[in-house]
C-alpha cells in the first residue's frame, strides 16, 4: 500500500461518438480509485474508439479478428533507466464503445457502471494482474469488486 495522495495524469480521447460514453470527470474518478492504494504516480491514456479500430487494434495486438471491450496496454520502462528513477507512466487502455454499449444491455447493467467496471479492470491490468487462470481471475475478481463497491458499482459478476 502507498502513502500520500495519488499523482494522476489521465488523458482521455474520444474517436468515435460520444452519445452515452461517459465523460472524462468519470474516466479519471475511477482511475484514482482503481489506484489510489496502489501506486503513488500515474500517467495513462485512455482512447474510446468504435467498432473499426477496435477489431484492428484487437487483431494487430492479439491475433483475435473481432472488437473486444477494452485492451490495455502497459508501458515499458526505457531500457538503461535506473530502477530507483521515476517513471510514472503506467500505459494505454483502449475502449471500444460499440462493444462495451452491447455488453451494458444484454447483460442489463447500467452503461456507466459497465464503463467503471472496464476501467478499473484495465488498469488492474497495467498495473501487472492477470486472470490467466482460475486463481489468478478470483484474485481479480474479487479486487474488482472491492473497488468497485468503493464507488458504489454492484457487483459486475452476478
Amino acid at each position: 500500500m502507498t502513502r500520500g495522495p495519488l499523482i494522476l495524469d489521465v488523458a482521455v480521447s474520444y474517436a468515435c461518438p460520444r452519445k452515452g460514453v461517459p465523460a472524462a470527470p468519470s474516466f479519471r474518478r475511477w482511475v484514482n480509485t482503481a489506484l489510489e492504494t496502489r501506486i503513488r504516480e500515474a500517467d495513462l491514456a485512455i482512447r474510446i474508439v468504435g467498432e473499426d479500430e477496435g477489431r484492428a487494434l484487437n487483431r494487430h495486438y492479439r491475433g483475435k479478428d473481432y472488437a473486444t471491450n477494452v485492451l490495455s496496454f502497459p508501458a515499458e520502462r526505457p531500457l538503461g533507466l535506473p530502477k530507483n528513477a521515476k517513471f510514472p507512466l503506467l500505459g494505454d487502455l483502449v475502449m471500444c464503445a460499440p462493444v462495451v454499449a452491447k455488453e451494458a444491455t444484454s447483460q442489463k447493467k447500467p452503461l456507466a457502471a459497465h464503463y467503471a467496471h472496464l476501467t478499473v479492470h484495465g488498469c488492474l491490468h497495467l498495473l501487472g494482474w492477470d486472470h490467466e487462470d482460475d486463481a489468478d481471475a478470483h484474485a481479480m475478481e474479487q479486487l474488482e469488486r472491492e473497488i468497485l463497491a468503493g464507488l458504489g458499482i454492484a457487483d459486475p459478476y452476478l
